[in-house]
Formats: C-alpha cells, structure tokens, sequence
C-alpha cells in the first residue's frame, strides 16, 4: 500500500500536532512515583514531562520540557554494551553476558541457572558486568571513552551530575551486593569497586530529551551522528545492540512494549524512554513519574500514540515501514 508523499511544510505541521496532541492527552497522567531509592532522583520535579524527535537527516522536533536536565540512568546500557562490543568482540562479551530477557526486575539478584551469568545486558547484573569488562579493557580511561562516545552521538559535550553520583554510590548496596554475587560465579574480576564506580558513573550522565533523541537517531543510522557525520560507533555492534534492546531494554514490560510500540528502546529511572526506528529516527520522552516497573508512565503513553500515528511498528501490516519516512521522502 503506498502512502502519500508530504511535503516538508507540511510534515513539520503533521508531525508537530502530532506531537502537541500526544503531550496534552499525557499531560492529564499523574499516576507513579519518582525514583526514591536513590536519594537524590527523589528530588527531582515530578512534573517535568519532554518530548523530541530527531531523524537521521538530521531533523528535530520538540515539544514540552525538552532541554530539562536529567541523568541518563539505565538508558546508558545500551550505549556501554554497544562500546563493548565494539572493543572486545562479541564472543568475549557473550562470554560475560547474555541475551535473553530475564522476566525479572531490572535489579534482581538472579542469574540463567544455565549458564550462572547475568540475562542480559540491560539488566543491573548484565549492566555491571559491562562496566567490568570496559574497565578491564580500558583501565582507569574507561569513563572518559564512555562518556566521549555518549557526547560524540549526542552531538555536544556531556558531564556527570556528582550529586546523583554520590547518591548511587552512598546508597548503592544492592548493586554492590549483585557485583559480589557476580565476583563469586565469576562473571566480574576482582576488584569489583571500579566496575560500581564506572556503572555508578555512567549511570549519572546529564542529558535531556533532545541530547537521547540524537543517541538514537545516531544510532538509527547505523552508528553515524547525522548532524556531524561523526561515525560514533561501530556498525555490527549498533545491530546487536539495536536487537538487544528490542527484547530486553523496557525491564520485565518489554514483551508488551514489542507487541504495543515495537521498536527498540531503553528505560530509565530518571524518566527517560530512549526508541529507535532503524534507519529513520530516534524519540526520547522524559517525565519521571515511574509505574512499578521502573518505566515513565507519560513516557509509555506517548510511544504507544506515536507508534500509532506514525507506523512506527516494526512490523506494522498497514504500510512498507514506517509512514513516518514515507512523508518524509
């Protein structure tokens, strides 16, 4: 079925009240609750809520709190995954780690009773054991190369917040408790203390939701930044990447997210949902009201609305790929 060509004035209006309408029919959600177990999240503004979307030519739309600062908490796995895979190969990494969704929480203590190594990536467990293997590989430089690469695809230099830092670190004790667990089966390398730090570090990123919308749209094209046509990351590491992400990155909903949104994308408890559509775009949404899953319920809204409006679906039967690229054409 082919779908009419838009053209640029006009798709900018579509998309923009496109984007005005899913904010306001979000806006009237106030059910969850910020992140509190780290003390500091637990001070944020419960009704900052950002929407934006950046193509992978370099085109971007906002709307809300766009430019509000928050940490990058768990969305950062998906970056760190991809950087480890990039520098030590797949067969160490899978080594390390699985790829299958655990069905559990995001910080469960479990691990595959198969293989006594963690789930997957995106998981505490799988997300410390990343941060092991790149300080392993990258010593005391591991944190400036993560967080080059984060600025680098963000299109502008990032820093870490050291309030919330400090907070994770201080208050860390069941992350400390699962990198133990993980010394002992050995999945992690003693000393397990830089792996936290770096987890802890990573997790503390500054960014807003246009900084994450042009992650993922970097990563949309294939590990080039669109704007400075920088190549951030490597190519078959994005695949992986992007497929982990699609069966792992939305915690113990993301079999529901495959069926409802289904796109790749990752959470976080500061209130950012990062999504990918291959080759055409990243979304992020930032509200940090937080459903018992450690997801932005605002956040979910709009993706499921978007996903609709756009044909963002990967396997969306009404149209070849998204509606969205075709107007865009």
């Amino acid at each position: 079925m082919n779908q009419p060509v838009l053209e640029r004035s006009a798709m900018d209006e579509a998309v923009r009240g496109s984007l005005e309408a899913v904010y306001r029919r979000a806006l009237d959600i106030r059910a969850g609750q910020v992140a509190d177990y780290i003390p500091e999240l637990a001070r944020v503004e419960p009704e900052g809520f950002g929407i934006a979307v950046a193509t992978t030519e370099g085109r971007l739309w906002t709307f809300g709190d766009a430019e509000a600062a928050f940490t990058v908490q768990s969305v950062s796995k998906c970056v760190s995954f991809c950087l480890a895979l990039e520098l030590l190969g797949r067969d160490r990494v899978f080594e390390a780690v699985g790829v299958e969704p655990s069905g559990d929480a995001f910080n469960a203590i479990v691990f595959d009773p198969h293989t006594q190594r963690p789930f997957n990536p995106m998981v505490n467990a799988g997300a410390i054991t990343i941060a092991g293997l790149l300080r392993e590989a990258l010593g005391e430089s591991a944190e400036a190369t993560l967080l080059d690469r984060f600025s680098r695809a963000a299109g502008r230099p990032l820093g870490i917040s050291d309030p919330v830092y400090v907070s994770e670190r201080d208050t860390g004790h069941r992350n400390r408790a699962i990198a133990h667990l993980l010394l002992n089966v050995g999945a992690l390398k003693a000393p397990v203390e830089p792996a936290l730090d770096l987890y802890f570090r990573q997790c503390s990123i500054l960014v807003n939701a246009i900084d994450l919308a042009r992650i993922g749209a970097t990563l949309a094209n294939i590990g080039r930044n669109p704007l400075s046509g920088d190549y951030v990351f490597d190519l078959a590491a994005v695949r992986d990447t992007l497929a982990v992400m699609f069966t792992c990155g939305m915690y113990d909903y993301s079999g529901h997210w495959a069926l409802d949104v289904g796109i790749p994308a990752k959470s976080g408890v500061g209130g950012g949902i990062l999504g990918v559509v291959n080759r055409q775009l990243g979304i992020c949404t930032y509200s940090p009201r937080l459903d018992p899953k450690g997801n932005s319920i605002r956040g979910l809204e709009v993706f499921r609305r978007l996903a609709d409006d756009f044909g963002l679906h990967a396997f969306e039967c009404t149209n070849y790929g998204s509606s969205f690229m075709k107007g865009m054409i």
